[in-house]
């Protein structure tokens, strides 16, 4: 093997050293405008330097796959992708479930190891760090606190964290409807309790006659979720600062793209709870973003850690809202990346979106690896490899490629041997890491969790001024009136429904979110709710 340049065949197929059979797999590669170097192809076990496998920049909003076993190296290659989009002036988003992506915002080390790769592949290594902005969920672990609240999460995704079925799922769209109806903002969790136990109650329970016929025991099932929710620690992710997405989207002061690292490590333990924030994350991306169409590069490429953690248990309308959302998000900039170990691991109607894929070892130890192994070739277009072989194989950091090429068609599956990273290959210093948070111009603006009056607020007072019109006393006898003239007895005190409804104290504020008094709540897909920005 040779690391010198070679000229190209005479039929312009590809280098001249390759081997026949590889040389139109190095010619689906060979794109003239800009690109991410991946690596160099692999061929009977030889690296060919001179051969690189690259993925188009203008490709990378139709979104992609990056799958593998364990320890297979799905990690270091979202590491190696973010860091040249932000070279190139794209933010990304990562999700950094087991805590090893802070590296990214400091340069790498250099050993063997790493100049064995750059040899094998071509890379003309250097250290370098990029620049990162940490995030925490809720503020737990290290990272500025991203939180959402109540109204803006929606129905449909707060029914995924809970664990409702369908049904209970409606239900709980009847309560946000009513409550978007009679201007009570759901804040945080403890404004939504607020509201189905008011709706439970024997004040409220006439209302939910009003609102679709919700059973008084589906709104307690409702409840009982809720409150262990909250019992559980749940309680710091919704509120309010609510995170602006529109954060994800900038650009640091050099013009590199600013890398989001969502820690998650402290939430491990919650894997259906990040989950879904990251979909809420992708939701909120989509509803506030114009249309642009085809673009030279992505406004934002968004990685989805832990994919399938999504779409387990997912209903229908659950899984056609995640599909519809990331088959209409491409034409508004944003490349999607979903992260996980085979491809039966995302439904087909998802699949069919992600036009790159890099797939890395396999393993097919039980009855079951080896039908997932099949089934991940079926995935693949024809290739002169033997896939099945190739994908139980591969080495670390060795993954099976194709992607779109700038016409928009499928390149060549390519075995690859991937580039390494530049910066660190593992976390940073915690303290370094907290460091960095305080330092950051976000810090001010999200770190301190707000209580404004809701929901609670609204309903605790107006059961408060209910309590206490009861317990007055009613006005004395005139003195010496006549036995037949006596006054009237004072009119039926109004409702706690009446009061919650109807009180000037609700007619005084408006909805953080723009809305109006009244006025329900336009919903997206999921149920979120459409922001101002």
């Amino acid at each position: 093997m040779s690391d010198s340049a070679t000229t190209p065949a005479p039929d312009g197929s590809g280098p001249a050293q390759l081997p026949e059979p590889a040389r139109p797999i190095a010619a689906g590669y060979a794109f003239t405008g800009p690109a991410l170097d991946l690596g160099a192809l692999l061929w009977d076990g030889v690296c060919h330097p001179e051969a690189q496998v690259r993925v188009p920049l203008p490709m990378l909003n139709r979104h992609g796959l990056v799958a593998g076993a364990t320890g297979t190296g799905k990690t270091k290659t979202l590491q190696l992708i973010a860091e040249q989009l932000s070279a190139q002036g794209v933010p990304v988003f990562l999700a950094d479930v087991k805590g090893d992506l802070s590296g990214i915002a400091r340069p790498g080390q250099s050993g063997d190891r790493v100049s064995t790769r750059a040899a094998e592949t071509g890379q003309g290594w250097s250290a370098e760090g990029f620049p990162v902005e940490f995030l925490a969920l809720g503020g737990i672990g290290h990272g500025i606190p991203v939180r959402a609240t109540v109204t803006s999460f929606g129905p449909v995704l707060l029914s995924k964290v809970l664990g409702l079925n369908r049904t209970q799922e409606q239900s709980l769209g009847l309560i946000f409807h009513y409550a978007d109806t009679k201007g009570l903002e759901l804040i945080d969790l403890k404004d939504l309790r607020a509201v189905v136990a008011f709706l439970t109650s024997d004040e409220g329970k006439p209302e939910l006659k009003g609102i679709g016929g919700l059973s008084t025991a589906t709104a307690g099932v409702i409840l009982r979720s809720l409150t262990a929710f909250e019992a559980q620690g749940m309680a710091d992710f919704f509120g309010e600062p609510e995170f602006d997405t529109a954060d994800l989207l900038r650009l640091a002061p050099d013009g590199r793209g600013l890398v989001s690292v969502l820690e998650l490590p402290a939430v491990q333990d919650k894997p259906q709870l990040f989950s879904t924030f990251l979909m809420w994350l992708l939701a909120d991306l989509f509803h506030d973003l114009p249309e642009v169409g085809d673009v030279d590069k992505p406004k934002l490429v968004f990685s989805f850690d832990e994919a399938h953690l999504l779409f387990h248990d997912a209903s229908d309308a659950f899984l056609d809202a995640i599909t519809q959302t990331v088959r209409l998000i491409r034409s508004k900039g944003v490349g999607v990346f979903f992260v996980t170990q085979t491809p039966k691991d995302v439904p087909s109607d998802v699949l069919g979106q992600l036009g790159n894929r890099v797939q890395h070892a396999l393993r097919a130890f039980t009855p079951d690896d080896q039908k997932a192994l099949k089934a991940t070739v079926k995935t693949f277009p024809d290739s002169p490899y033997d896939l099945e072989e190739l994908l139980t194989g591969l080495g670390t950091g060795e993954a099976v490629i194709t992607v779109l090429s700038e016409n928009g068609a499928p390149t060549p599956v390519a075995a690859t041997r991937l580039r390494a990273p530049e910066s660190l290959m593992g976390p940073v210093d915690p303290a370094e890491l907290d460091r960095a948070v305080r330092e950051s111009p976000l810090y001010g603006r999200y770190a301190q969790a707000v209580d404004r009056e809701s929901a609670y607020e609204k309903l605790t007072a107006a059961q408060a001024q209910a309590q206490a019109q009861a317990q007055a006393q009613p006005p004395a006898e005139a003195p010496k009136a006549p036995r037949a003239k006596r006054e009237k007895a004072p009119a039926e005190d109004p409702s706690l429904v009446e009061q919650v409804v109807g009180s000037g104290m609700f007619k005084s504020l408006a909805r953080s979110v723009g809305t109006q008094l009244g006025r329900e709540i336009t919903r997206s897909l999921f149920g979120t709710a459409r922001r101002g920005r």
